[in-house]
């Protein structure tokens, strides 16, 4: 028997996103998620569907997220789009359960990761269309995998990720009671790397230039949600494994967004060195399955730093370009030449704005970031409803046989009200739990003081409708950072001194893949001033309105003014060097402007606190 959740999801019709948040998912539908399967050869022709291309994790990762985004826009075109797919993967399932495109005598060597991203698939498109077929090819698809991994254990990617198969298999045993299924989540779990003792006894402080599995940043942010998952099936703290990963990697490699570094493998603590998109998505999927199992708040702040800061600084503002790698402080992304690479396993090109700059996982994973986030927006508690992520939405949940909406009107994370209102066909009785955000120096529920960083609960009789205002007080301050820097943060959002932005585009073909505007790759240069330091705590900050564009450049949401001090700070072969050849200003102090990070696509994020 599964251990319950703290929190279950809820079904993608129930959710829909509003205001600035509808808007990033619009941005995404008409970018490269929306449009992969028209123009790229890996998703247009692949051999999941009867191609004769990549045929193993990139069709699953991309309809890993098109799918939500296609049912939470209610988009006809792409939810048929997405059938489309779903039916000629379906129909080329083998009589014994097999489903991935491969030739019998080809299994053996298959790595099983990718049936694993299918299994996921399945479930997520049978919660959002409802399709019947679902049910029982995943039973299927899992038989044989189970009988499969008897005589061919995990290996390479499935043996790495083996925790992510737990979600599609309790997904399906809740449904079927089929006890076989916990058999085989417990053979995974035998069979699949030991996070735990590879955290309980770390030895990766220091970051080498080599490449393994365990130190591989996606693999990292994927295990953090292993603990919680296992706990289902034999007890135990949800939170206890992934706290003490995190802390670990936060001590060792933690950047100043909120993750951690992994270029590809985790990188040490510089503000030169990358963290990977794909890191930062699987992260994020970690957070909200962390969320949902434990019920602890600190997930969701955890979630939230990502999503309004790592992930946005590393997508194009029209969502058709990524990096594979960001760097917080990142004044260039050029062509890095030979023997000058900063980046320690991966290619010079990582930081480029493209198609697929370094690997195409990215091109195709980083979809799921923002329908994922919007489905984690509420969640069902036993005692009734929880707004989890305090972004604009609404949610339509039968509570005791009484239809409830609620709806969140807000501009937050760029502004700092929160106004609910809660609708019911007749009265009824539940507990509905605010999650304050721990990033708030103080919060008030109608005018009563709020602990942040916790559940603010009101249980009461709701009848009729009802009105909840959240006031959320955001602070300016200086964070430290490794080396005597520090970091400015307000609210939930990092900021990054603000420098102009000229993208430099290269159309070309590579390998039968074409880059042409607007998917062609650029390299970014900027003339602003760039080397400075902070020069006191005095902050200005000016709101402005959210536009069509989140997280705008030209636009930013919100911008801080402060005095810095210029300082000499060299740029060597396109990267600007760690810290500055002295903390002494070369004149004096001058206002400047600071932008949300995620609106920043150059930056300078980390900088001397003090100047001597």
């Amino acid at each position: 028997m599964l251990k319950p959740v703290a929190m279950e999801f809820l079904p993608p019709r129930d959710i829909k996103p509003l205001g600035w948040l509808k808007r990033q998912l619009e941005i995404q539908a008409k970018g490269l998620s929306g449009n992969l399967d028209k123009m790229w050869p890996d998703i247009r022709d692949s051999r999941w569907v009867g191609g004769d291309r990549e045929g193993w994790e990139r069709v699953p990762y991309w309809l890993d997220g098109f799918i939500p985004l296609a049912y939470l826009l209610d988009d006809k075109d792409m939810q048929s789009r997405a059938k489309k797919y779903m039916d000629a993967i379906l129909s080329r399932q083998q009589e014994d359960g097999w489903i991935c495109p491969c030739a019998p005598e080809e299994r053996w060597g298959y790595d099983m990761w990718a049936l694993i991203l299918m299994a996921k698939v399945m479930m997520v498109y049978a919660e959002c269309s409802g399709d019947e077929r679902i049910v029982p090819a995943l039973t299927a698809a899992l038989r044989n995998f189970n009988s499969h991994i008897d005589s061919r254990t995990l290996f390479n990617w499935g043996a790495a990720r083996w925790f992510e198969a737990l979600i599609p298999i309790f997904w399906l045993y809740e449904k079927t009671g089929d006890e076989w299924l916990l058999d085989l989540a417990h053979k995974l779990r035998v069979q699949g790397i030991d996070y735990q003792t590879l955290f309980e006894h770390y030895r990766d402080m220091v970051p080498q230039r080599r490449w393994t599995f365990l130190t591989h940043v996606v693999n990292l942010s994927m295990c953090l949600k292993s603990g919680a998952l296992i706990s289902r099936l034999y007890g135990g703290d949800p939170s206890s494994f992934a706290r003490l990963a995190i802390e670990t990697l936060d001590r060792y490699h933690g950047m100043a967004n909120g993750h951690f570094t992994g270029d590809e493998c985790v990188s040490g603590d510089s503000p030169v060195q990358g963290t990977e998109l794909c890191g930062v998505v699987e992260a994020m999927y970690s957070y909200e399955q962390l969320l949902s199992i434990s019920g602890d708040p600190y997930w969701g702040d955890r979630l939230e730093r990502l999503a309004f800061n790592a992930l946005p600084a590393t997508i194009s503002e029209d969502m058709w370009t990524h990096q594979y790698d960001q760097m917080t402080n990142q004044v260039q992304c050029s062509r890095l030449p030979d023997g000058h690479v900063v980046f320690r396993t991966n290619s010079g090109e990582s930081h480029l704005f493209g198609l697929e700059p370094n690997y195409g996982c990215c091109t195709a994973n980083f979809n799921q970031a923002w329908p994922k986030f919007a489905l984690s927006t509420y969640m069902r508690t036993p005692g009734g409803l929880a707004s989890t992520i305090p972004v604009p939405s609404e949610v339509r949940i039968d509570i005791g046989g009484t239809e409830v909406k609620c709806k969140l009107e807000t501009d937050y994370p760029f502004k700092n009200v929160l106004v609910y209102t809660i609708d019911t066909e007749k009265p009824v009785e539940f507990e509905f739990s605010i999650r304050i955000p721990a990033a708030a120096a103080a919060a008030y529920v109608d005018g009563a003081p709020a602990a942040c960083g916790d559940f603010y609960r009101i249980k009461r009789v709701w009848s009729g409708q009802s009105r909840i205002e959240v006031k959320l007080d955001f602070q300016c301050s200086l964070v430290a950072r490794p080396r005597g820097m520090a970091c400015l943060w307000r609210g939930p959002l990092l900021y990054s001194l603000e420098l102009c932005e000229e993208w430099k585009p290269f159309e070309y073909t590579r390998n039968g893949v074409e880059r042409k505007f607007p998917y062609c790759d650029y390299e970014l240069y900027t003339d602003s001033e760039w080397g400075f330091g902070f020069a006191g705590g005095e902050f200005e900050v000016h709101e402005n309105e959210v536009s069509d564009i989140p997280f705008s450049h030209s636009k930013p949401p919100v911008v801080i003014e402060t005095d810095m001090y210029p300082l000499d700070w060299k740029l060597e072969h396109g990267v600007c060097a760690v810290e500055p050849s002295s903390r002494k200003p070369t004149g004096p102090a001058v206002k400047k402007r600071f932008i949300p990070y995620g609106c920043a696509r150059l930056r300078m994020t980390e900088m001397p606190e003090k100047c001597d």
